[in-house]
């Protein structure tokens, strides 16, 4: 097995080295930037450099490399877009989104995240990642970059491609939470639905987006696209700020692995407190109310 991984300038995607993990650190990166990529990467890795990135150029420079092998994407915003097409150029089923990839067995995820799916996938196949529920482990200590010729581009210079007009930076405002880099969540512990208002500009000072547990959508004191858990939105931030959070399961089991959690709640025992780098004991209201009076002063 082998993960495509594509990137622009040097950026790996989200869930790029789960994907790179998960077929065994054996993986293909495509797209600008590559050098700077596979540097972050490690295992043994495969790139190929293009002009700029584009899915249906980089399908046909990848497919000549992916003969006679299964093909895992992270389900990145590109590995969702390339995924169909090499699965096409490849003339082989897709399987999406899944939560564990084997050359026997594929689990994917159905009904929202309510159910899994386990199934026997056909001799060759290409499958798309979900970001943050696999983790990463055994990563290797070194890399072992081979640089690609791209022949096929030579012969087809014109293939038909989406035309990038511009590239604008994130809003942690809407961006979506799976891609968030930090995320401010708010759960139980607030005590009324302008709380979150409250929480959205206090975000949007620290450059960071808004997610809540399940009770918290139900009340509809903010929309279901910002639910973080199981049956929600699978999240992996690099911070994650926990405003009044116990961490039931169904939460903290789509919180992926986040570089460094805060929690601020009245129970030091509940799980987020536990799983915190750095846990707060008090009243994640009277908190809020601090923070944006330090933030504004």
């Amino acid at each position: 097995m082998i993960a495509v991984i594509p990137v622009r300038n040097g950026v790996l995607p989200l869930g790029a080295d789960e994907a790179a993990a998960e077929a065994g650190w054996q993986s293909l990166i495509i797209g600008t930037g590559t050098a700077q990529a596979a540097s972050e990467l490690g295992g043994h890795v495969q790139v190929m450099e293009l002009s700029e990135y584009g899915p249906a150029l980089a399908a046909a420079g990848a497919r000549p490399h992916l003969v006679e092998v299964n093909v895992v994407l992270p389900a990145s915003a590109d590995g969702r877009d390339l995924a169909p097409r090499l699965a096409v150029l490849l003339d082989r089923p897709l399987y999406a989104p899944a939560t564990r990839v084997a050359d026997d067995v594929i689990e994917l995820s159905r009904l929202g995240g309510l159910a899994l799916q386990t199934i026997e996938p056909a001799r060759l196949f290409v499958a798309t990642l979900q970001p943050g529920v696999r983790g990463v482990d055994g990563r290797p200590d070194a890399n072992e970059i081979t640089t690609l010729h791209n022949e096929t581009l030579d012969d087809t210079p014109q293939l038909p491609d989406a035309e990038v007009l511009e590239v604008l930076p994130p809003d942690p405002a809407t961006i979506d939470l799976s891609e968030s880099p930090r995320i401010l969540g708010g759960g139980a512990g607030l005590d009324s639905q302008p709380r979150f208002d409250q929480l959205s500009r206090i975000a949007a000072r620290l450059g960071a987006s808004v997610g809540a547990t399940r009770v918290i959508t139900d009340r509809q004191w903010i929309g279901h696209e910002r639910q973080i858990g199981t049956t929600g939105v699978v999240v992996n931030p690099d911070v994650y700020l926990a405003f009044g959070i116990s961490g039931a399961v169904q939460h903290t089991s789509g919180l992926g692995s986040p570089s460094h959690i805060v929690a601020v709640n009245t129970d030091p025992h509940c799980p987020m407190m536990h799983m915190a780098d750095l846990a707060i004991v008090a009243d994640a209201n009277s908190v809020l109310d601090a923070l944006e009076e330090l933030l504004d002063g």
